[in-house]
Protein backbone atom coordinates (compact mmCIF):
# COMPACT_ATOMS: atom_id res chain seq x y z
CA UNK A 1 0.00 0.00 0.00
CA UNK A 2 1.45 3.34 -1.39
CA UNK A 3 1.95 5.23 2.07
CA UNK A 4 3.70 8.91 0.72
CA UNK A 5 3.63 10.37 -2.76
CA UNK A 6 7.01 9.16 -4.15
CA UNK A 7 5.23 5.45 -3.13
CA UNK A 8 2.22 6.13 -4.76
CA UNK A 9 3.96 7.40 -8.01
CA UNK A 10 5.98 4.25 -8.32
CA UNK A 11 2.90 2.19 -7.57
CA UNK A 12 1.01 3.67 -10.61
CA UNK A 13 4.63 3.27 -12.72
CA UNK A 14 4.63 -0.18 -12.28
CA UNK A 15 1.40 -0.77 -12.69
CA UNK A 16 1.58 0.69 -16.11
CA UNK A 17 4.31 -1.56 -17.00
CA UNK A 18 7.17 1.24 -17.14
CA UNK A 19 11.20 1.45 -16.07
CA UNK A 20 11.80 5.52 -14.50
CA UNK A 21 13.50 5.80 -17.61
CA UNK A 22 10.26 4.81 -19.72
CA UNK A 23 8.22 7.46 -17.56
CA UNK A 24 11.06 9.81 -17.48
CA UNK A 25 10.51 9.93 -21.57
CA UNK A 26 6.98 10.25 -21.60
CA UNK A 27 6.91 12.93 -19.08
CA UNK A 28 10.35 15.29 -20.89
CA UNK A 29 12.00 14.48 -17.62
CA UNK A 30 15.26 12.84 -16.48
CA UNK A 31 15.67 9.39 -14.92
CA UNK A 32 17.59 10.79 -12.11
CA UNK A 33 14.54 13.01 -11.09
CA UNK A 34 12.07 9.95 -11.35
CA UNK A 35 14.42 8.27 -8.90
CA UNK A 36 14.55 11.00 -6.46
CA UNK A 37 10.69 11.93 -6.12
CA UNK A 38 10.02 8.19 -5.81
CA UNK A 39 12.45 7.90 -2.70
CA UNK A 40 11.19 11.14 -1.55
CA UNK A 41 14.10 13.37 -1.96
CA UNK A 42 12.53 15.53 -4.07
CA UNK A 43 8.73 17.25 -4.43
CA UNK A 44 7.87 17.74 -7.92
CA UNK A 45 7.03 21.60 -9.54
CA UNK A 46 3.20 21.50 -10.66
CA UNK A 47 4.33 21.30 -14.09
CA UNK A 48 6.40 18.09 -13.61
CA UNK A 49 2.94 16.48 -11.82
CA UNK A 50 0.81 17.34 -14.95
CA UNK A 51 3.46 15.84 -16.79
CA UNK A 52 3.54 12.85 -15.30
CA UNK A 53 -0.26 12.71 -15.02
CA UNK A 54 -0.31 12.92 -18.57
CA UNK A 55 2.02 10.02 -18.88
CA UNK A 56 0.61 7.37 -16.38
CA UNK A 57 -3.31 8.31 -17.44
CA UNK A 58 -3.99 9.47 -13.96
CA UNK A 59 -6.08 12.68 -14.42
CA UNK A 60 -4.74 15.55 -12.24
CA UNK A 61 -4.31 12.94 -8.96
CA UNK A 62 -0.61 13.79 -9.18
CA UNK A 63 -1.20 17.30 -10.02
CA UNK A 64 -3.64 17.85 -7.21
CA UNK A 65 -1.98 15.69 -4.15
CA UNK A 66 0.83 17.51 -4.47
CA UNK A 67 2.74 17.23 -0.89
CA UNK A 68 2.48 20.45 1.24
CA UNK A 69 5.97 22.19 1.07
CA UNK A 70 5.21 24.78 3.82
CA UNK A 71 8.79 26.15 2.82
CA UNK A 72 9.41 29.19 5.28
CA UNK A 73 12.25 30.79 3.19
CA UNK A 74 12.07 34.17 1.65
CA UNK A 75 9.85 34.88 -1.45
CA UNK A 76 13.05 35.89 -3.41
CA UNK A 77 14.53 32.98 -2.53
CA UNK A 78 12.12 30.41 -3.39
CA UNK A 79 12.89 29.78 -7.13
CA UNK A 80 16.46 29.07 -5.98
CA UNK A 81 15.54 26.67 -3.52
CA UNK A 82 13.24 24.71 -6.18
CA UNK A 83 16.33 24.97 -8.49
CA UNK A 84 18.67 23.49 -6.19
CA UNK A 85 16.70 20.67 -5.32
CA UNK A 86 16.67 19.63 -8.82
CA UNK A 87 20.44 20.20 -9.54
CA UNK A 88 22.76 17.59 -10.09
CA UNK A 89 26.02 20.37 -9.43
CA UNK A 90 26.26 23.15 -6.98
CA UNK A 91 28.85 25.39 -6.90
CA UNK A 92 28.67 27.85 -3.92
CA UNK A 93 30.46 30.92 -2.83
CA UNK A 94 30.13 32.31 0.23
CA UNK A 95 31.31 35.99 2.45
CA UNK A 96 29.38 35.50 5.17
CA UNK A 97 27.89 32.77 6.45
CA UNK A 98 28.06 28.76 5.79
CA UNK A 99 25.81 27.86 2.64
CA UNK A 100 22.55 26.57 3.94
CA UNK A 101 22.74 23.04 2.89
CA UNK A 102 25.71 22.79 4.76
CA UNK A 103 24.91 24.24 7.63
CA UNK A 104 24.53 22.23 10.96
CA UNK A 105 21.42 22.99 13.24
CA UNK A 106 22.83 24.84 16.12
CA UNK A 107 24.87 27.16 13.45
CA UNK A 108 20.92 27.63 11.19
CA UNK A 109 19.64 28.04 14.24
CA UNK A 110 22.14 31.16 15.33
CA UNK A 111 22.01 32.80 11.70
CA UNK A 112 17.95 32.41 12.16
CA UNK A 113 18.16 34.21 14.92
CA UNK A 114 19.37 37.43 13.18
CA UNK A 115 16.57 38.09 11.75
CA UNK A 116 15.69 41.74 11.49
CA UNK A 117 13.28 42.21 12.46
CA UNK A 118 12.93 39.71 14.50
CA UNK A 119 10.80 36.80 14.31
CA UNK A 120 9.15 34.67 16.78
CA UNK A 121 10.44 31.60 18.47
CA UNK A 122 8.20 29.43 16.14
CA UNK A 123 8.81 30.86 12.82
CA UNK A 124 12.25 30.64 13.72
CA UNK A 125 11.24 27.17 14.09
CA UNK A 126 9.97 26.91 11.04
CA UNK A 127 13.03 28.49 9.24
CA UNK A 128 15.14 26.28 10.91
CA UNK A 129 13.50 22.59 9.59
CA UNK A 130 12.83 24.28 6.08
CA UNK A 131 16.78 24.80 6.16
CA UNK A 132 17.46 21.42 7.51
CA UNK A 133 15.19 19.60 4.83
CA UNK A 134 17.82 21.36 1.95
CA UNK A 135 20.57 19.76 3.82
CA UNK A 136 18.91 16.35 2.70
CA UNK A 137 19.90 16.48 -0.73
CA UNK A 138 23.81 15.31 0.50
CA UNK A 139 21.58 12.35 1.58
CA UNK A 140 22.64 10.90 -2.03
CA UNK A 141 26.60 9.85 -1.97
CA UNK A 142 26.88 10.89 -5.40
CA UNK A 143 23.91 13.88 -6.43
CA UNK A 144 24.44 16.67 -6.49
CA UNK A 145 28.21 17.13 -6.68
CA UNK A 146 28.54 20.36 -4.19
CA UNK A 147 31.70 22.41 -3.93
CA UNK A 148 32.05 25.17 -1.31
CA UNK A 149 34.51 27.81 -1.71
CA UNK A 150 34.61 29.99 1.12
CA UNK A 151 36.30 33.79 1.81
CA UNK A 152 37.85 32.93 5.23
CA UNK A 153 36.13 35.59 6.80
CA UNK A 154 32.87 33.03 6.74
CA UNK A 155 35.47 31.07 9.60
CA UNK A 156 36.93 33.94 11.35
CA UNK A 157 32.97 35.38 11.67
CA UNK A 158 31.91 33.78 15.11
CA UNK A 159 28.34 32.60 14.44
CA UNK A 160 26.62 31.35 17.34
CA UNK A 161 29.96 30.87 19.90
CA UNK A 162 33.15 29.06 19.56
CA UNK A 163 31.42 25.51 20.20
CA UNK A 164 28.97 26.15 17.67
CA UNK A 165 31.69 27.73 14.83
CA UNK A 166 34.23 24.69 16.38
CA UNK A 167 31.04 22.31 15.59
CA UNK A 168 30.50 23.72 12.34
CA UNK A 169 33.83 23.62 10.72
CA UNK A 170 34.25 19.92 11.86
CA UNK A 171 31.08 19.46 9.96
CA UNK A 172 32.53 20.79 6.93
CA UNK A 173 35.75 18.93 6.83
CA UNK A 174 34.05 15.70 7.43
CA UNK A 175 32.22 16.16 4.53
CA UNK A 176 35.07 17.33 2.65
CA UNK A 177 37.31 14.37 3.85
CA UNK A 178 34.48 11.79 2.84
CA UNK A 179 34.86 13.09 -0.81
CA UNK A 180 30.83 14.26 -0.35
CA UNK A 181 32.45 17.94 -1.00
CA UNK A 182 34.78 20.08 -2.80
CA UNK A 183 35.70 22.60 0.25
CA UNK A 184 38.50 25.40 -1.02
CA UNK A 185 39.21 28.52 1.55
CA UNK A 186 39.83 32.24 -0.13
CA UNK A 187 42.69 33.40 2.80
CA UNK A 188 42.34 36.97 3.92
CA UNK A 189 46.50 36.68 2.54
CA UNK A 190 45.01 36.66 -1.47
CA UNK A 191 43.22 40.35 -0.80
CA UNK A 192 40.74 41.57 -3.57
CA UNK A 193 38.93 38.61 -5.70
CA UNK A 194 36.14 38.20 -8.39
CA UNK A 195 33.38 37.24 -5.98
CA UNK A 196 34.35 39.77 -3.07
CA UNK A 197 30.96 41.77 -3.66
CA UNK A 198 28.35 38.70 -2.93
CA UNK A 199 27.65 35.63 -2.27
CA UNK A 200 26.78 32.95 -5.86
CA UNK A 201 25.70 30.05 -6.10
CA UNK A 202 25.97 28.06 -9.78
CA UNK A 203 23.45 25.26 -10.74
CA UNK A 204 23.83 22.26 -13.20
CA UNK A 205 21.24 20.03 -14.49
CA UNK A 206 20.43 16.86 -16.42
CA UNK A 207 17.59 18.27 -18.94
CA UNK A 208 18.35 21.98 -18.81
CA UNK A 209 20.90 24.78 -19.05
CA UNK A 210 22.80 26.39 -15.88
CA UNK A 211 21.67 28.64 -13.72
CA UNK A 212 22.95 31.26 -10.93
CA UNK A 213 21.71 32.45 -7.82
CA UNK A 214 22.91 35.36 -6.62
CA UNK A 215 21.74 37.04 -3.03
CA UNK A 216 22.25 40.48 -0.99
CA UNK A 217 19.91 42.28 1.56
CA UNK A 218 16.15 41.48 1.13
CA UNK A 219 17.11 40.61 -2.37
CA UNK A 220 17.85 37.12 -4.76
CA UNK A 221 18.08 36.99 -8.21
CA UNK A 222 17.96 33.75 -10.50
CA UNK A 223 20.36 34.07 -14.22
CA UNK A 224 19.53 32.24 -16.44
CA UNK A 225 20.99 35.12 -19.33
CA UNK A 226 23.37 32.43 -20.73
CA UNK A 227 25.98 35.37 -21.24
CA UNK A 228 25.50 36.05 -17.65
CA UNK A 229 25.38 32.95 -16.55
CA UNK A 230 28.74 32.04 -18.28
CA UNK A 231 30.45 35.71 -16.77
CA UNK A 232 29.88 34.37 -13.27
CA UNK A 233 30.94 30.62 -13.78
CA UNK A 234 34.25 32.45 -15.15
CA UNK A 235 34.80 34.61 -12.15
CA UNK A 236 34.02 31.57 -9.67
CA UNK A 237 36.95 29.40 -11.51
CA UNK A 238 39.26 32.63 -11.25
CA UNK A 239 38.62 32.79 -7.78
CA UNK A 240 38.51 29.24 -6.76
CA UNK A 241 42.14 28.90 -8.86
CA UNK A 242 43.61 30.92 -6.66
CA UNK A 243 41.95 29.57 -3.39
CA UNK A 244 43.91 26.83 -0.92
CA UNK A 245 43.67 23.41 -2.68
CA UNK A 246 41.20 21.16 -0.53
CA UNK A 247 43.76 19.14 0.96
CA UNK A 248 45.72 22.36 3.09
CA UNK A 249 41.64 23.94 2.90
CA UNK A 250 40.57 20.54 4.76
CA UNK A 251 43.66 21.33 7.09
CA UNK A 252 43.07 25.22 8.00
CA UNK A 253 39.40 23.73 8.43
CA UNK A 254 40.46 21.11 11.17
CA UNK A 255 42.92 23.67 12.93
CA UNK A 256 40.51 26.57 12.81
CA UNK A 257 38.02 23.84 14.49
CA UNK A 258 40.41 23.19 16.95
CA UNK A 259 41.23 26.74 18.16
CA UNK A 260 37.82 27.43 18.60
CA UNK A 261 37.81 24.48 20.51
CA UNK A 262 41.21 25.18 22.72
CA UNK A 263 39.61 29.04 23.60
CA UNK A 264 36.29 28.29 24.48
Amino acid sequence: MATTYGDWLKQQRETAGLTQQQLADMAVMTRSHIAHIEAGRRIPSKEDARRLDGALNTGNVLSSFLPAEHAAVADYFESARLLEQQAVMIREFALSFIPGILQTERYARAVLGTSFPRVSDEECDRRLVTRLERAKILDDPVTPVVWALLDEAVLRRQIGGRDVMAEQLSHLAALGESGRIQVHVLPFALGVHPLLSNMLTLLWFEDQPPTAYGEGLHMGKVHDVPSVVQDLQHRYDFALGNALPLKESLAFLRATAKDYENHG
